[in-house]
C-alpha cells in the first residue's frame, strides 16, 4: 500500500476526522473496529477522501494542511470527490 491522507466521516455528518497511514487498507479496518478512542467514540468510521502519496513524508505534510484548514474546506474536498458522501471503503477494499 502507499502512504495516504484520509477523511472520515460519522453519520449524520457531524464530525470530521483527519487522517495519515501507510496502510489504508488496515487503518480503515482498525477504525471500523473502533479501535482508535476518537474515532470510535464519535462512530466516524467512514471513508470520505483521500489522497495517495509516494512518501509518508509528502501525506504527513498534507495532514497537517488539510487539519489547519476550516471545516469548510474538507467538506469541499469531501464533496469534490464523493458529492453523495458514501463510504468509499466500500468501493476500495
Amino acid at each position: 500500500m502507499k502512504p495516504a491522507m484520509y477523511i472520515l466521516f460519522n453519520k449524520p455528518y457531524s464530525v470530521l476526522y483527519t487522517g495519515v497511514t501507510n496502510n489504508l487498507e488496515r487503518r480503515i479496518k482498525e477504525h471500523k473496529e473502533k479501535l482508535h478512542g476518537f474515532t470510535a467514540k464519535y462512530n466516524v468510521i467512514h471513508l470520505g477522501y483521500c489522497e495517495y502519496y509516494q512518501d509518508i513524508r509528502d501525506a504527513i505534510k498534507r495532514e497537517k494542511q488539510i487539519k489547519s484548514g476550516s471545516r469548510k474546506k474538507k467538506i469541499f474536498l469531501i464533496e469534490s470527490l464523493n458529492p453523495e458522501w458514501k463510504d468509499l471503503s466500500i468501493d476500495l477494499f
